[in-house]
């Protein structure tokens, strides 16, 4: 049986300064935005210089950091939220989430191509397949932290975690990262390496995230304080994922009828 290694959280600390390693993947998956990137603008038919990328970037960091905190606190700490609104600011006291980053992502889109009338789904569909490796380092950094761990399994590959019980359970951050990381970012990254019509790659993003996520869930322990939402098997992370893939396919189909080309 597979018992968690426990790591420290902390890499090494200076005086009041710590390096974690969640942030180090926050900083590994920031990195892994940035190259390829500059590879993908590099390319003949980009539109995108790839001293832009590094521009953009910044914006995308104040989306993940602001949007995934504040969908932490609005879809899964809500009640904290109400009882204090200071805990909005507590970083140290909660985690991101990924939907809130998302949105916090899209603003960071429409705020940047704004001035340089590239069309929200045209940057979104360069974006896209740059995301998934972020993703995956997030999904380790929640591994090696002990944290967000799968339900009780009787499976030959289930892992202890002794800060919860002594159950073997899904090492769900480990499919996730395996889901939304390397198997969404080889299908976008190959998908995209041809014209496609505006709005197909973000609809694919859409659809695969919410997927893949939707599937994940049923290997992944609830919140404590959340439970199941519905049907005693619906979870948070589900119900906001069925919006995600209805809106994916709806991009495809608007991007089929070439709906989207230039918009804003």
């Amino acid at each position: 049986m597979l018992v968690h290694p426990q790591f420290d959280p902390i890499i090494f600390q200076l005086g009041p300064l710590a390096v974690r390693w969640y942030g180090l993947m926050y900083l590994c998956g920031f990195a892994a935005f940035w190259c390829l990137g500059i590879k993908r603008a590099g390319k003949s038919a980009s539109f995108i210089h790839p001293d832009q990328v590094s521009d953009f970037l910044f914006y995308a960091v104040l989306g993940v950091i602001i949007g995934g905190r504040v969908g932490s606190v609005i879809f899964y700490n809500f009640d904290h939220f109400l009882a204090n609104p200071l805990y909005l600011f507590k970083i140290w006291q909660g985690g991101m989430s990924f939907h809130g980053g998302l949105i916090g992502v899209l603003i960071s889109i429409w705020l940047y191509q704004k001035k340089r009338a590239w069309g929200f789904f045209r940057l979104g569909d360069f974006i896209a397949p740059l995301v998934p490796l972020g993703l995956g380092f997030g999904r380790i950094g929640n591994f090696i932290n002990g944290e967000l761990w799968g339900r009780p399994t009787d499976t030959s590959w289930g892992m202890i975690f002794p800060q919860v019980d002594n159950l073997a359970r899904h090492p769900s951050q480990l499919y996730q990262a395996m889901l939304e990381g390397v198997v969404m970012f080889i299908i976008l990254w190959v998908y995209s390496t041809k014209p496609r019509a505006t709005g197909s790659v973000s609809g694919w993003f859409l659809i695969l995230y919410g997927a893949f996520r939707f599937i994940a869930e049923f290997a992944r322990q609830p919140d404590e304080h959340l439970g199941f939402i519905a049907f005693e098997w619906l979870t948070m992370g589900q119900l906001l994922s069925m919006p995600m893939i209805a809106a994916g396919f709806l991009l495809l189909w608007l991007a089929r009828k070439n709906l989207l080309e230039k918009k804003a």
